[in-house]
């Protein structure tokens, strides 16, 4: 009789021992991937991310936004000249050097109205750039070996009892359930951000600092 107990009990371990071992191989797995995917995502440039949607904002960045904020850099521009000749006499006291300044200021605030789109989209070059030299040596430094740490916990697995596989078999399967709605939330992070990426790019020009 207790032969039939101890392997009905064995019976239940190796369920439990397989059950464990099949959630770690799947949360192991699903690290391995998420960790290269998010690399790759993170690397994207917004042209590379959606060619279509960077092309429309480009296009509306150039034939839209860049011509209103010229028309509002102008009235400020204007409005800081006439100010500035008024306020010194109607030049009488005229300084030379602020028409330099003014000028040189003119250029610079054009410059990068006229340039914001470049700008923006360089500095994501430039990150993509960093992002995809390090993201051989992230995948590589953080991807976990399964049949190795499987190996490594299988005789801690075959010396607990069944309460504590049970335990086990709750909790591995809460965590692998946990790390998938965390895929899915760093997926829906990294596309939120793109799309502001996107907005930023489309509304830079209007940014108090490019006046």
């Amino acid at each position: 009789m207790q032969s039939i107990l101890d392997a009905i009990n064995e019976w239940i371990k190796e369920i439990l021992i397989g059950a464990i071992n099949g959630n770690l191989s799947t949360m192991f797995g699903d690290v391995n991937e998420k960790v290269g995917t998010i690399a790759a995502e993170v690397g994207q440039t917004p042209q590379g991310w959606n060619a279509n949607i960077f092309s429309m904002i480009q296009t509306l960045s150039e034939n839209v936004i860049v011509p209103i904020a010229g028309l509002v850099i102008t009235y400020v521009l204007c409005y800081e000249l006439i100010s500035m000749v008024t306020e010194k006499n109607n030049m009488h006291d005229v300084d030379t050097s602020m028409f330099f300044k003014w000028v040189f200021k003119a250029f610079v605030a054009v410059y990068l109205v006229t340039h914001t789109f470049d700008i923006t989209m360089a500095v994501f070059d430039m990150a993509q750039h960093v992002v995809s030299g390090a993201a051989g040596v992230i995948g590589g430094s953080t991807e976990i070996d399964v049949a190795a740490a499987l190996a490594s916990m299988q005789s801690g697995l075959d010396a607990m009892e069944i309460p504590e596989l049970l335990l086990l078999v709750m909790e591995t399967s809460l965590v692998s359930l946990c790390m998938k709605i965390m895929s899915v939330l760093i997926t829906v992070i990294l596309y939120g951000r793109m799309i502001e990426i996107y907005r930023a790019s489309r509304s830079a020009a209007f940014h108090p600092k490019a006046v």
